[in-house]
């Protein structure tokens, strides 16, 4: 991926045609790219984020694009932790034994 620059202002759009009456969430600007890319992995539901893009300058990215700027090890920001769920863990735990 070329230089991405996280300190850039963005927008985030949400997708053109929705099947509900109403969005999940509306046009939101952010003042750095990194704060709506976090914003748009770690809040938006994923029936809102399919469809919605990000438009950081003059490019644009997608559901798929915003998860690679977030993945990307140049991802400014501290990720939310996932935290493994108790039966997934036990189910890990009977495996190894």
């Amino acid at each position: 991926m070329a230089a991405f620059n996280y300190n850039t202002a963005a927008e985030l759009f949400p997708a053109a045609i929705r099947k509900k009456k109403r969005a999940g969430f509306a046009y939101r600007r952010f003042d750095t790219a990194a704060a709506a890319v976090q914003f748009a992995i770690e809040q938006l539901p994923a029936d809102s984020l399919n469809g919605a893009y990000l438009q950081v300058e003059e490019a644009r990215f997608d559901q798929s694009g915003i998860r690679s700027l977030y993945e990307s090890e140049a991802f400014p920001l501290e990720r939310r932790v996932v935290v493994e769920e108790p039966a997934a863990a036990a189910d890990a735990d009977q495996d190894a034994a």
